[in-house]
This record gives C-alpha cells, sequence and structure tokens, in this order.
C-alpha cells in the first residue's frame, strides 16, 4: 500500500476539511450510520477541531486522496453533547479524551490503518494527561431493514485495543438517514479503556 499518515494541523487542517467532510459523508452513508450527509453542516461540524488546542486529526492519504481519517479531542470540548450520556463517567471528563470519528474507505480497511489511528490518538491523549479514551458506536436493531446479512463487528477490534463498552453510558443524537425523509434520534454506546 503507498499510504501515508499525516498529522492536520493549523492551515493545512483548514485547507483539508472539505476532504474530510466529503470522506465522512462517503463511509457513513453505509451500514450502521446510514447517514444522508450535508457538506455545510460537516464543515461546521469539523470546524470544531480547529478551535481547540486539546484537537487532533490525522489523514491517511494514498498519494493526494484522503481514504482515511481519524479525530479527536479532550472530553471537555465535548462535555455540553455528551454530559447526560454518564450517570457516572470513569474518570472526570477533564482527563477523559474522546476519539471521536475514525473513517476509512473499504479498499483500506484490514491492513492496521485502524491501529494507527488509535495508536495516534491514544498518544496524543497522553500529552494532555489524559487517563482514560472514549469514543461511542452507533447500536441499530438487529431486525433493522437496512442491516446487511453478515455486518462487520468491530467489537473485536475494539477490544483488543482494550476499549470495553461503559454500562449505562449511552448518548442520543438525531440525523438523517438515507432513506427517511427527515432526522431521527439514534443511540450511542460508549465504549472506554484506561491509558
Amino acid at each position: 500500500m503507498t499510504v501515508k499518515l499525516y498529522l492536520l494541523e493549523g492551515k493545512r487542517l483548514v485547507a483539508e476539511l472539505d476532504k474530510l467532510a466529503a470522506l465522512r459523508i462517503t463511509v457513513f452513508r453505509d451500514w450502521p450510520y446510514l447517514y444522508d450527509g450535508d457538506l455545510n453542516y460537516e464543515r461546521d461540524y469539523l470546524r470544531v477541531y480547529t478551535e481547540h488546542d486539546s484537537s487532533v486529526v490525522m489523514a491517511a492519504c494514498d498519494g493526494d486522496t484522503m481514504v482515511g481519517a481519524a479525530t479527536g479531542a479532550s472530553m471537555l470540548d465535548h462535555a455540553d453533547d455528551f454530559a447526560d450520556a454518564f450517570d457516572v463517567p470513569p474518570v472526570p471528563f477533564k482527563d477523559m479524551f474522546y476519539c471521536a470519528e475514525s473513517v476509512l474507505l473499504p479498499a483500506y480497511r484490514g491492513h492496521g490503518l485502524g491501529h494507527a489511528f488509535f495508536d495516534a490518538r491514544e498518544a496524543h491523549a497522553r500529552t494532555l494527561g489524559a487517563q482514560y479514551s472514549a469514543f461511542c458506536s452507533v447500536l441499530r436493531a438487529d431486525d433493522h431493514p437496512s442491516r446487511p446479512s453478515d455486518p462487520r463487528d468491530l467489537g473485536p477490534f475494539w477490544r483488543k485495543r482494550g476499549y470495553e463498552a461503559i454500562a449505562g453510558a449511552v448518548a442520543e443524537f438525531s440525523w438523517k438517514d438515507v432513506d427517511q425523509p427527515a432526522e431521527t434520534l439514534k443511540k450511542l454506546q460508549f465504549w472506554g479503556r484506561r491509558l
């Protein structure tokens, strides 16, 4: 593979936001997200990573094409979104790092890039003094009509990285599914590990 990993910072991050937005829309269109993305919303959402010193954005590029990316930031920078998901967080939010997106085009999966994304974000989290790393995954019903016959289960990969589902830590967010006329509420399960 000819894929190279880059840390996106400052002006380079701003210049690459549209590529990252387009990649998110493409990858999240598939199961289990089924996200009917909007470029303007994506630009607005991703701008948060240009505004916080705790942020990290890694890009995987094959030549000039962004084929994957991973983002993260201190949980304090996301606390307004996630506070309701935790009855009792495993550690205070000030000591928690949020591994947000990890998106990779299907042709590039299975070559170690997922591990590289986690390695980079966890290393960055440690430089911030974080004691805990967390992310969330979409929960979908087993009988959902768009569920593939053999969906990819990322649980074994996450457990190999030391993550476990955090009991009772479920967030709720709304977005428009590809086959729906309007946004609907979705549940997301938090996973975490000590660093």
